[in-house]
């Protein structure tokens, strides 16, 4: 049973419609709606490129084999798919959107104003954490899984409430800016810390928390208690290290930058000696 999961695609009508509607969106935003509108002289292919990776990792996420695997058999598998949804494919997303094309989104003022605080790093880091730490209590997580039209709602918010997460490390418009990188080390740290809050008490369960993979098949062996801890363990790893290795980044970038402004420029006298 367990070989023939891996050829089997999920072919579900509404995450490829909505996949093609959005990436149809974002060609038609840098393309006919630029040259129209003069929004910008040209687009990075490289940013066409970031953000098409982006869809594909949401693809692959909710139409792979990954999908059955996550929906009928293992937590594991579906913390997999979360961490696609949620650490992999969003900052793709932002950093494939040209700035030009995200304030033309947000050109009503109202609109501007609740992304500007929605985006707030106390507001976003809340707002992504409130949500998780929600839609992994067993009541509703055991209802998302049995009702298709609430995994598909929790689908969209989380990627919805991931996108704010990432938008102060990766923002690409001055208007709502990325945190500097003190403040990206703190909001990291911070993350990295919720996330502990979130997947605790599903790692240390001591019995499964979540009837649906209880009733599940059994594949390679594990029990539903062993494939839960592991779930936690994906997620929690997954997140943490991203994050911290993150905040090594930040780190060694505002190093660099305070090196770099604190470094004495070069005496007149001595360009002269240096010149002869």
């Amino acid at each position: 049973m367990a070989g023939s999961i891996w050829f089997h695609w999920h072919a579900h009508p509404d995450a490829l419609i909505g996949l093609a509607i959005v990436q149809g969106l974002y060609l038609f935003g840098v393309g006919p709606l630029r040259q129209r509108y003069g929004l910008a002289e040209s687009v990075e292919p490289r940013q066409v490129a970031t953000f098409t990776v982006g869809i594909m990792v949401i693809f692959v996420a909710l139409l792979s084999p990954l999908h059955v695997l996550s929906d009928s058999y293992l937590f594991s598998a579906h913390m997999v798919q979360h961490v696609l949804l949620t650490l992999v494919a969003p900052p793709l997303l932002i950093l494939g959107t040209p700035d030009w094309l995200v304030r033309r989104i947000l050109r009503p003022d109202p609109l501007f104003i609740a992304a500007r605080i929605v985006t707030h790093p106390i507001v976003a880091i809340v707002l992504f954490n409130i949500i998780f730490s929600l839609f992994h209590m067993p009541s509703l997580y055991n209802v998302s899984v049995t009702n298709h039209l609430i995994h598909i709602v929790e689908h969209l918010v989380f990627i919805g409430a991931a996108l704010i997460m990432w938008w102060p490390l990766v923002s690409t418009m001055p208007e709502l800016p990325r945190l500097s990188y003190p403040l990206q080390m703190v909001y990291l740290f911070g993350m990295s810390v919720a996330q502990i809050v979130v997947f605790g008490p599903v790692t240390f369960s001591q019995e499964p928390l979540y009837q649906w993979y209880v009733d599940a098949p059994r594949l390679w062996s594990l029990t539903a208690l062993s494939d839960q801890q592991i779930g936690a363990v994906i997620m929690k790893v997954g997140g943490g290290v991203l994050f911290m290795t993150l905040l090594i980044v930040a780190f060694y970038r505002w190093y660099k930058s305070a090196e770099e402004e604190t470094e004495p420029e070069p005496d007149s006298r001595e360009l002269s000696l240096q010149r002869h």
